[in-house]
């Protein structure tokens, strides 16, 4: 396997008019990790993701693949390292599953050129790698969310990048679907490297299945660490302007949130049980 590819952010300012959405921020995405993005409605979190992707250009400092800008590389290089998965993504109407598995192809393919051996060889792997081979014929159409899910991803899969991009991707899904759709990602993240950064608004599967959390705030980097580190009461309270209670998930032994209300609280001054990296193991949560 090579060398995981690096993605930053050096002093970005992301803005639409003049509202500015994202204000002078550094990050470094861990390579060949699982990063979640969290932070409230409007923190700017699917504009960070959307500037990574380079599909906003900033305001002011730059996003940096592999040390060098990101705006001004040609498309093509860009597309064939990074993919980016939108919220809510449209198909055209009435496309076969493994015509739009396809189209993952483009950024490998030159202008005119027949289908090589090796695109169709790709196409089966990504239909495979997401379990949806016997859907392969179908019209997406008639699928179900997580099956239209995992055909957007196995699409994302084709374009065989080395850091995917989702923003959101169990929106609008159950909660088997979400975690079905956030298995297969940690699949892909071990079995490929795939660097996998994804915005979730559930703060406990964030907490779960993420190696590395960034929490925002109006525009700014508020928090960065491993899930133990970032998920704790006063940093639920200052990203979130929420009073919860943080405790070990007896499952995964990840942080887990449990807000406060002003009702159907039975203990309002329960304080929270100290984490442990998994309930009986000492080799921490299997992510």
């Amino acid at each position: 396997m090579t060398d995981p590819h690096r993605l930053a952010a050096e002093s970005l300012t992301l803005a639409y008019g003049d509202r500015t959405i994202v204000d002078g921020m550094d990050l470094q995405i861990p390579p060949g990790r699982i990063t979640a993005i969290v932070g409230a409605n409007g923190c700017g979190k699917s504009t960070l993701l959307r500037a990574l992707a380079r599909l906003i250009t900033p305001r002011a400092g730059q996003v940096v693949l592999d040390g060098k800008a990101l705006h001004g590389r040609p498309s093509k290089e860009v597309a064939r390292t990074l993919g980016l998965l939108p919220q809510s993504p449209v198909a055209p109407e009435g496309i076969a599953v493994a015509d739009l598995v396809g189209r993952g192809r483009h950024p490998h393919q030159k202008l005119l050129a027949r289908w090589s051996e090796r695109d169709y060889q790709v196409v089966a792997q990504s239909l495979e790698a997401t379990g949806i081979t016997e859907l392969a014929d179908r019209s997406v159409d008639e699928l179900s969310g997580g099956q239209r899910q995992r055909v957007w991803i196995a699409m994302a899969l084709a374009q065989e990048t080395d850091i995917l991009l989702l923003d959101e991707p169990t929106t609008f899904l159950d909660v088997a679907h979400q975690v079905e759709v956030l298995d297969l990602l940690t699949d892909l993240n071990r079995d490929r490297g795939t660097t996998i950064v994804m915005v979730l608004h559930d703060m406990n599967l964030a907490a779960r299945y993420a190696d590395h959390i960034f929490a925002l705030r109006a525009g700014r980097l508020v928090a960065s660490g491993e899930p133990h580190e970032v998920m704790t009461a006063d940093l639920i309270r200052e990203v979130f302007d929420l009073d919860a209670l943080v405790v070990s998930d007896p499952v995964s032994g990840a942080p887990i949130v449990l807000p406060r209300g002003r009702h159907h609280v039975t203990s309002p001054r329960a304080t929270a049980q100290p984490l442990t990296t998994q309930a009986g193991s000492p080799d921490g949560p299997d992510r």
